[in-house]
């Protein structure tokens, strides 16, 4: 016996509404299957970028032969240019080293485990306003990073950095920190006392320059190392864990954990005065 009439309409709505729970259960189902392989390429960017910086960075340090270690790292540098120049901090290389025994300046290229090759290198440019370095290493030719234009960078940017964070306390493994620009900002600030004011600040102020401030951390062995780009690998700055906070910091009693990084601008110009492009 067949339903009345008016009952048949009511079927009409129902079957709608089941139709379109599953649209929408289908529409959630492809959503969340299009979601996961493109959280897999991010990620395979980032390891696969790490590994392309990796052949760049190095520890520097001095190299002392009667010295147990022999060699002492001060921080981190990356080869760029024609592959025999290391960009690093300036204040990494800026103490004086002991005339006896012998001292020098040099460079440490990890070959896996516990095994590197030491390279002597000495410095051929420094500005010290920007904190930067340039070295000159010997022996065969490195593989350099890319170089970017840091004045394309904006808050967000999502940037890596690889370095010696505490030396070799932890064997010779360079170390991976990720994070955002979180700012782009002067390196020197007024201070709220003239007292706190010094030659180097008053400089900055007047000259205006801009530092990174990232949202991620470091430790004084990163100074030097390289700030990139975590899709491309483009270097856009140089981790500076103690010059600039000492600029910008110096009203804290207890200095914060904000990283910054110096914009490679600073390195370009130095290495185009050398005659090494930029």
């Amino acid at each position: 016996m067949s339903a009345p009439a008016h009952a048949r309409p009511a079927e009409g709505p129902k079957r709608h509404r089941q139709v379109h729970i599953a649209l929408i259960a289908a529409c959630l189902g492809i959503a969340a299957t299009l979601h996961l392989p493109t959280a897999k390429v991010q990620a395979g960017e980032l390891i696969g970028t790490i590994k392309q910086i990796k052949r760049s960075v190095v520890a520097v340090g001095t190299h002392q032969k009667l010295r147990r270690p022999p060699m002492v790292l001060m921080g981190t540098g990356f080869v760029v240019a024609d592959g025999r120049h290391v960009v690093t901090s300036a204040h990494v290389v800026s103490r004086k080293l002991q005339e006896t025994p012998a001292e020098r300046l040099a460079i440490i290229i990890p070959k896996g485990g516990q095994n590197a090759e030491v390279r002597f290198a000495e410095i051929v440019g420094t500005d010290a306003a920007h904190d930067v370095a340039v070295l000159r290493v010997a022996g065969k030719a490195l593989t350099p990073v890319a170089l970017g234009d840091d004045t394309g960078v904006e808050e967000g940017l999502e940037i890596a950095f690889t370095g010696y964070p505490i030396g070799t306390v932890l064997g010779l493994h360079a170390s991976t920190s990720r994070g955002i620009v979180s700012a782009i900002t002067p390196i020197s600030l007024p201070q709220v006392s003239p007292r706190l004011l010094d030659a180097k600040m008053i400089r900055q102020l007047r000259e205006g320059s801009a530092v990174f401030q990232l949202d991620a951390t470091a430790f004084p062995g990163n100074s030097g190392s390289p700030m990139y780009d975590v899709r491309l690998g483009t270097v856009y700055g140089i981790i500076n864990s103690v010059f600039v906070k000492d600029t910008k910091e110096r009203v804290l009693q207890d200095p914060s954990g904000i990283t910054y990084a110096t914009p490679i601008r600073h390195a370009k110009a130095l290495l185009k005065t050398l005659g090494l492009g930029g």
